[in-house]
């Protein structure tokens, strides 16, 4: 009994210690939208930012500045709401998508390059390579398209048996990353259409991302699986391990050098972790949007900026830094 007592005490220690090692301050938060957004996107370096509320349509802000740069407007004549906003890596250009279109804009001139359709399947999930050319949907009738905007060409992904919930683009184009609900995440090849890995899950894929470098990957589920993998090998090089109950994410995204990975849940917590182990290094829990029972906002964006910080893009229509 003795041995059960101090086995229980010490857990008790840890689980206390663990909880004290976190802090939830904020070093520096910029209020967009009061009333809260449908769709919030950050740049790489998480000085830019373009969200979309009913109020305002699209915004583009510039943190750093602590200024509007631009109001696009809406995406399209019947005012749809914006569901799906990506930033491409270089920062110059994003995607914008309802359940039916898409938009790409070049943020410098915040102007839009086009506007188009989609009719046989609804938008999942969207993604754009930096050369603002190329981009990347999930589909719910299964598929994953490729289309070069350009030259008009367009590869179907045909792989997925069920609903794409997630893609990602390599900054390049040249590689794409999709998961879904057949429980799969595949790595693929954009110009030849070919699967290169597969990634296999015991429950539907909601989330992947890319390294920049195209180093590793990341793909997670709709239970307590989440994994970095090695793009070169298609091996495990970790698993996120972590006291919650349940770790689905909102969104992911690596650090420059793929040593640490951001994410954000559906429930407000944002996290960082260890690649290399798959340790949780830090938590935070966004501001929730006000009014709201229970009070809560979902972590649409993260990024790691260059002051040492991590920047979180709520629904909330709030932006907020961390320190490290």
């Amino acid at each position: 009994m003795r041995v059960i007592s101090h086995l229980i005490l010490c857990c008790i220690v840890i689980v206390t210690l663990n909880g004290c090692f976190f802090s939830d301050k904020e070093d520096q938060r910029w209020e967009i939208e009061p009333k809260g957004s449908t769709s919030f996107a950050l740049s790489r370096d998480g000085r830019f930012a373009l969200l979309y509320s009913q109020q305002e349509q699209l915004l583009l802000w510039d943190l750093k500045e602590e200024k509007q740069l631009a109001t696009l407007g809406e995406q399209d004549a019947q005012a749809s709401s914006v569901s799906h906003i990506r930033i491409s890596d270089n920062g110059r250009f994003a995607i914008t998508a309802t359940q039916t279109n898409f938009a790409v804009w070049d943020l410098t001139i915040s102007q839009a390059d086009g506007l188009w359709s989609i009719s046989d399947g609804l938008i999942r999930d969207v993604d754009i390579a930096s050369t603002g050319e190329q981009v990347l949907l999930g589909l719910s009738n299964g598929k994953a398209i490729f289309i070069d905007l350009v030259t008009g060409r367009r590869i179907e992904f045909l792989a997925h048996q069920e609903k794409v919930n997630t893609v990602a683009l390599s900054p390049n184009g040249r590689y794409a990353i999709t998961g879904g609900n057949d429980y799969k995440a595949y790595f693929w090849d954009t110009r030849s259409g070919q699967a290169l890995h597969v990634f296999e899950h015991p429950q539907r894929v909601n989330r992947v991302a890319f390294q920049r470098d195209g180093k590793l990957a990341f793909s997670s589920d709709g239970g307590n699986d989440a994994y970095v993998w090695d793009i070169k090998t298609g091996n495990k090089q970790a698993e996120l391990s972590s006291f919650s109950r349940q770790l689905i994410f909102s969104t992911a995204r690596f650090s420059d050098d793929g040593a640490m990975l951001i994410t954000g849940t559906p429930s407000g917590r944002v996290q960082v972790w260890d690649t290399s182990t798959g340790d949780e290094l830090n938590r935070w829990d966004v501001e929730p949007l006000k009014d709201t029972r229970p009070p809560r906002a979902v972590v649409y964006d993260a990024a790691f900026d260059s002051e040492q910080r991590i920047i979180s893009a709520s629904s909330a229509g709030i932006a907020q830094a961390w320190k490290l």
